[in-house]
């Protein structure tokens, strides 16, 4: 079993920066991907960033130049750096952890933007 915690969301004006943290309670090692996923009112819930155990990242075409995904081994704990964040962003934002076929997520965390 993995547990994740979020923390880091909030409220900003457009322009704004966030970022995002997730502690895994697992080695991050043991963790064969992890995620940042987003789930606005009504919608479903969409990838935002992806990074590998290699470091391998990938982003979502509408958060590319702006969202940056990030590991700290020593601290078992991914990040998502938002950077000129837009009211489109808006959402509760997930973390995803996939190990050993399993996914495993956060409770999420609200970023509301406001133009």
């Amino acid at each position: 079993q993995v547990q994740l915690v979020e923390s880091g969301g909030g409220s900003v004006q457009a322009g704004g920066s966030l970022r995002l943290s997730c502690a895994l309670s697992k080695t991050i090692f043991s963790i064969n991907a992890m995620g940042w996923y987003r789930q606005a009112p009504r919608k479903q819930r969409t990838v935002v960033a992806t990074i590998t155990s290699g470091g391998s990242t990938n982003y979502a075409d509408s958060v590319k130049s702006r969202f940056t995904i990030s590991r700290d081994n020593a601290k078992n704990t991914v990040y998502l750096q938002m950077n000129n964040l837009k009211p489109e962003d808006t959402a509760v934002y997930y973390c995803n952890a996939y190990r050993f076929g399993t996914d495993y997520w956060g409770q999420g965390t609200q970023v509301t933007v406001s133009s």
